[in-house]
């Protein structure tokens, strides 16, 4: 079967993407999950957590970090919280991280037929769409569209998105010193000795049952080029 690449435009002044969080500990990595963006594709589909996640997992993922952006933490303290019988009111003290400004490029492969149905979704999702938490609102352009280039090979090629004239202008000026700004791309492979592992590969989203699996990736670092400087960065399809 013919395969195809589905591109997202991940920018937010807030995004969320948690990888270990437990009770009032949460943190989020530097790039998208592959949980965190399955979940956004299902919400687009209009699918409940009892629903099988199998068909998004097995949708190859790369991401482009093309804005790093920074962590920063939101300290919450809940005073006079009760447990679960009503008793021993208590103060709950939470941390939750977030990455603030950041701008990334998800790429995902998968059957031509099934992203261009995800596509379609993502033009008139069924759920609302959020960027990890639901305190964090996907931007209405994240549909770039889609492409015949693998995930890994669209990464490396297309147009750099940032639309900050002020960064536009000082990474072009680092290319004409031969120093180029280096992308930050986390590419899924398969599974091989050795290799760094992410937990994020959804299994089930149900409530009180969540489960991930293992996920083998590759860090490559690429050079900002003329070619991915030059052209306009794209803004995305507005979804409704």
């Amino acid at each position: 079967m013919t395969s195809s690449t589905l591109l997202l435009r991940l920018s937010a002044p807030m995004q969320s993407w948690g990888a270990h969080s437990r009770f009032e500990h949460r943190d989020t990595i530097t790039e998208p999950t592959k949980s965190g963006v399955a979940g956004l594709l299902a919400a687009a589909l209009g699918r409940t957590r009892d629903v099988d996640p199998a068909d998004l997992a097995a949708l190859r993922m790369a991401v482009r970090a093309d804005r790093e952006g920074r962590i920063e933490r939101d300290y919450q303290a809940a005073q006079n919280v009760p447990n679960t019988m009503g008793k021993n009111h208590r103060t709950i003290i939470s941390n939750r991280y977030y990455l603030a400004d950041a701008c990334f490029l998800a790429a995902l492969t998968g059957p031509a037929p099934f992203i261009d149905q995800l596509a379609t979704a993502l033009r008139r999702p069924v759920f609302p769409l959020f960027l990890g938490r639901r305190a964090f609102p996907a931007p209405p352009d994240l549909l770039i569209g889609t492409t015949s280039d693998p995930a890994e090979q669209a990464v490396r090629t297309h147009p750099w998105l940032e639309d900050q004239p002020a960064l536009r202008t000082k990474a072009h000026e680092e290319l004409q010193d031969g120093a180029p700004l280096l992308l930050r791309c986390v590419i899924e492979i398969p599974p091989e000795p050795g290799t760094a592992v992410l937990n994020d590969q959804p299994i089930s989203f149900v409530d009180g049952a969540r489960r991930y699996g293992r996920r083998h990736i590759r860090t490559e670092l690429i050079p900002l080029t003329d070619a991915l400087l030059s052209q306009t960065p794209e803004r995305g399809t507005r979804c409704t």
